[in-house]
């Protein structure tokens, strides 16, 4: 979890890409509206990050159970270096041949990312849609209380008419989209770098 924590969290970093075109968010010395970049990007990253890539632990009991270089050298394998970089790079591919607001090329990218690590990795399939649907379960959670603590955050935060305008429950489509796709590949990112396959001690 600290090590998924702390890899995520310069994704922060990439808060300008998304100010004001998908959202303008309060923040602490009005950073995000003044810079685009903001402090709690990167503390969201940093939380985000560590808790969608242990949920699907935190449900199942597993044990993780280091691949052998035979196993390694499978394949398959041969796109173990272009499956994990695939999401960077189609986010930077759809960015030069679309205009499409961001959120939406990061959801295609991390989704269609997602897929090429299914396809390396097909033993981490459950866990990968697993992890989708746990996260975006959690997030769903916790973005509903925001929801009703600050019933005006989302038409005051989120720029609404650049997306869908489709809510649920008071909540963006696109936050729905989002959580599923980051739950998705976080969920296998451990396993896929450092070799592991994964076994239920259940």
């Amino acid at each position: 979890m600290l090590w998924a924590s702390v890899w995520t969290a310069p994704l922060g970093l990439t808060e300008p890409i998304f100010v004001p075109e998908y959202w303008t968010p309060p923040s602490l010395f009005n950073l995000a509206e003044r810079t685009g970049f903001d402090i709690e990007s990167i503390i969201f990253s940093f939380v985000v990050g560590g808790i969608a890539s242990i949920l699907y632990e935190a449900v199942f009991k597993v044990q993780h159970i280091p691949m052998s270089m035979s196993e390694r050298h499978q394949k398959r394998h041969r796109f173990h270096k272009l499956a994990l970089t695939s999401p960077a790079i189609l986010f930077i591919l759809l960015t030069i041949v679309t205009n499409w607001n961001p959120i939406y090329r990061s959801v295609l990218a991390v989704v269609l990312g997602s897929i090429g690590v299914m396809l390396c990795r097909p033993d981490l399939v459950k866990k990968i849609l697993m992890g989708g649907v746990f996260f975006t379960g959690f997030y769903f959670i916790f973005f509903l209380s925001l929801v009703i603590s600050f019933p005006d955050y989302v038409k005051t935060v989120w720029n609404l008419q650049a997306l869908s305008r489709i809510l649920i429950v008071g909540i963006p489509l696109e936050e729905y989209l989002f959580s599923c796709a980051f739950g998705m590949l976080w969920a296998s990112l451990y396993e896929h770098i450092h070799w592991y396959r994964i076994s239920s001690t259940a």
